[in-house]
């Protein structure tokens, strides 16, 4: 009888588990992104900062998708950024959403000229050539974030998925702008640095079941990570292998329907396959 009992307790936290993995399965409206490779913070390289105008044009002559990250500026402005702190790309000692648009405008990306770009200057400038993967980043008001970014992207036409580690900034779009393609960013979290109880949960995708993510997006180095592996078996979302950055980890990820790159040249994305749109435009 115990033994009966204990094979049933474990049963039911299996069946828990797997709920808790729970996505959404959209495989028609998610398909097609899954199609081009998105380069990292834009197509950047020694004398072309990440996240600039400059990297976004570097992608687009390519053909390849965008993928950027977007936080708010003091002043409410949608910044197209991606560390918390400035100091790394611009050597200003402070937070991005501790400056203005103005103040942010008078800084440049590494040793360039280029300048922090607006989510809606990046808009104008892709006009709906290639798809783009917007990250709602999760240091600062971030819910904030997702509403003034949701708002830019109301007035795109061209095509566009957001994600997020912050699972509430994915469910934000479950509830407010249901028809996005999101997804839920992942890694191995809780072994690094702090360990924090949001570190377990985002790490295991124990929150899925109220974000209903259309695609897990997760550090292919950890693919086999249990409760990731449980979910591709079971729910089979897309899946998007981050960041790839030489060919050893290219054919590494090859098991991922898309992925996000950095680094690799044209002939090597095409010969793993990843340039599917290519491999359209030939047919037609």
């Amino acid at each position: 009888m115990p033994l009966f009992i204990i094979l049933g307790v474990l049963l039911v936290l299996f069946l828990g588990h797997l709920f808790l993995l729970t996505t959404r399965r959209r495989r028609k409206e998610t398909e097609p992104f899954m199609k081009t490779p998105y380069a990292h913070r834009g197509l950047h390289g020694k004398e072309i900062p990440e996240n600039s105008l400059a990297a976004f044009s570097s992608a687009l002559q390519m053909g390849y998708g965008i993928e950027l990250d977007v936080q708010l500026s003091s002043d409410g402005e949608v910044m197209v950024f991606h560390d918390e702190s400035l100091l790394r790309m611009t050597g200003c000692d402070g937070s991005l959403y501790s400056k203005t648009k103005e103040e942010l405008s008078m800084l440049r990306l590494g040793a360039s000229e280029e300048k922090i770009p607006t989510l809606a200057e990046v808009l104008a400038l892709v006009d709906g050539r290639v798809p783009l993967l917007v990250e709602i980043k999760s240091d600062h008001a971030v819910m904030e974030v997702c509403r003034k970014t949701a708002e830019l992207l109301d007035g795109y036409h061209g095509a566009y998925m957001v994600e997020s580690f912050h699972p509430l900034a994915v469910n934000w779009f479950r509830k407010n702008r249901p028809h996005v393609v999101r997804g839920q960013l992942s890694a191995r979290l809780f072994e690094k640095g702090k360990r924090t109880p949001s570190m377990f949960l985002v790490q295991n995708l124990l929150l899925n079941f109220l974000a209903r993510p259309d695609f897990i997006a997760f550090d292919y180095k950890h693919k086999n990570r249990y409760s990731f592996a449980l979910c591709r078996f079971f729910h089979r979302p897309y899946t998007v292998a981050w960041t790839v950055k030489d060919k050893a980890g290219l054919a590494a990820s090859h098991r991922f329907d898309g992925v996000i790159f950095e680094f690799l040249t044209h002939e090597e994305l095409r010969a793993q396959g990843r340039l599917q749109y290519e491999e359209k435009e030939e047919r037609t």
